[in-house]
């Protein structure tokens, strides 16, 4: 079961949020978090609330305990951590009272604590990666709950984190853009690095109260805009919470239960196995739904499984929703008159096959599969049906490969993948 762990900065730390809320006073090996633990619900789900600046904001950005914070969630057995703060804009397209949900950070803080590992035990170095930072998951949830709301929101956003508590001279503001920063703000990096460090799924949302100290037209930043801002924009955010943290509830942490096998089938390959998925009835069921959800609205007449995961996947959908099956084979599998087309591998060519009186013109087809790496299955059954008069509705596939580009080989059609891998 989930536990949400809600690290409150500025102005959204408030406990009453929370039902049946009540303090948990704890400790732990890096100290005392910042503030009592507030431990209730939101909508049934139990969450955990921290003030990240005490709270009566008393504790500087410097000198909160950001080790003791991440760790005493850890020790509640939170499962996600959602994170809150103030921001200053850095784009004159990121608007006072905008939230933007962080994917990026620049870390120019100076005097924090970064790690828990003050020493490394013999030959076991520890040495967190953080190319994406921010859990991608999580952050999806947040923008499809910013969506059904209809909240000014940025799906994505570099934030660069300054030591505080002073503000940005002019020349800093100007070069952090110049840097390629959206949003500013004196906590996030270190809080996301100790929570990646350990181990716990992260995402932060922004609300932007000012543009720092670069836009001529504007006022310098102050503490008293901060606070206007916040008063009149901080609805938007508990609405953010209390709509997301639900659906948190139903998901499944695909990315733990899919193998990755290096070096498979060849040296410098990471293989991404969705076998122990198939034997897990929880995460098949869950990613079942994420598809049906994704057709909703869309008129689909039939699913399209491509051999041979799609198969399952897409048998599965099809009975859920009530919908015939179309086979896309490879070749020399199919026993009555069919179409064909030929694609482009890493390593030669392949053919997919379809038979011919799979599609009707007034179809509305979604295609389904495993896994896209470079593109070239998916642009093939797309081609297939669309040879036949067919019209392709969407993509659906479980794991994405981003750095192989698949998605831009199928440019111009609707695609969902549950999670995403780095990587080959």
């Amino acid at each position: 079961m989930v536990k949400i762990g809600i690290i409150g900065g500025s102005g959204l730390d408030d406990p009453t949020i929370l039902h049946d809320g009540r303090d948990r006073d704890v400790t732990t090996p890096y100290g005392k978090p910042s503030s009592p633990l507030k431990v209730g619900t939101i909508k049934g789900i139990p969450v955990v609330l921290i003030a990240r600046h005490g709270r009566e904001h008393t504790i500087p950005p410097t000198f909160v305990n950001n080790r003791a914070n991440i760790q005493a969630l850890q020790q509640e057995g939170c499962t996600h951590i959602l994170a809150t703060t103030a921001c200053g804009s850095l784009r004159e397209v990121i608007k006072r009272g905008d939230l933007v949900i962080l994917d990026q950070f620049i870390d120019f803080t100076r005097l924090r604590k970064l790690s828990f590992h003050d020493t490394f035990e013999p030959h076991h170095a520890v040495h967190t990666g953080m190319a994406e930072p921010f859990h991608k998951d999580l952050r999806q949830e947040l923008i499809r709950s910013c969506q059904d709301l209809g909240l000014s929101h940025h799906q994505k956003g570099t934030v660069i984190t300054i030591e505080g508590p002073r503000f940005s001279t002019k020349a800093e503001s100007k070069m952090f853009r110049s840097w390629g920063a959206d949003v500013i703000n004196m906590s996030i990096a270190p809080e996301c690095i100790l929570a990646n460090e350990a181990g716990i799924p992260y995402a932060a949302i922004a609300m932007s109260t000012d543009y720092d100290c670069w836009k001529e037209d504007e006022d310098a930043v102050s503490w008293e805009e901060i606070l206007k801002t916040f008063q009149q924009n901080v609805s938007k955010v508990i609405s953010l919470l209390t709509t997301t943290i639900p659906r948190l509830a139903d998901q499944v942490d695909l990315r733990s239960i899919i193998r990755t096998v290096p070096h498979w089938p060849k040296p410098g390959i990471m293989f991404r196995d969705i076998t122990p998925v198939l034997q897990n009835p929880e995460a098949f069921a869950f990613c079942i739904q994420k598809f049906k959800g994704y057709c909703q609205g869309k008129n689909i007449t039939k699913i399209a499984g491509i051999e041979s995961r799609g198969f399952i996947f897409g048998a599965a959908l099809a009975k859920e929703l009530s919908l015939p099956l179309i086979l896309v084979r490879k070749k020399g599998k199919l026993p009555a008159e069919k179409v064909s087309v030929e694609y482009q591998l890493e390593y030669g060519t392949d053919i997919l096959e379809m038979h011919k009186d799979a599609v009707a013109s007034t179809d509305q087809i979604l295609i389904v599969d495993d896994l896209i790496a470079t593109g070239g299955t998916l642009q093939a059954a797309i081609k297939l049906i669309e040879s036949i008069g067919g019209k392709v509705a969407g993509c659906a596939v479980v794991i994405e490969l981003p750095a192989l580009h698949g998605r831009d080989t199928v440019k111009g059609y609707e695609m969902i993948s549950l999670i995403q891998f780095e990587g080959d």
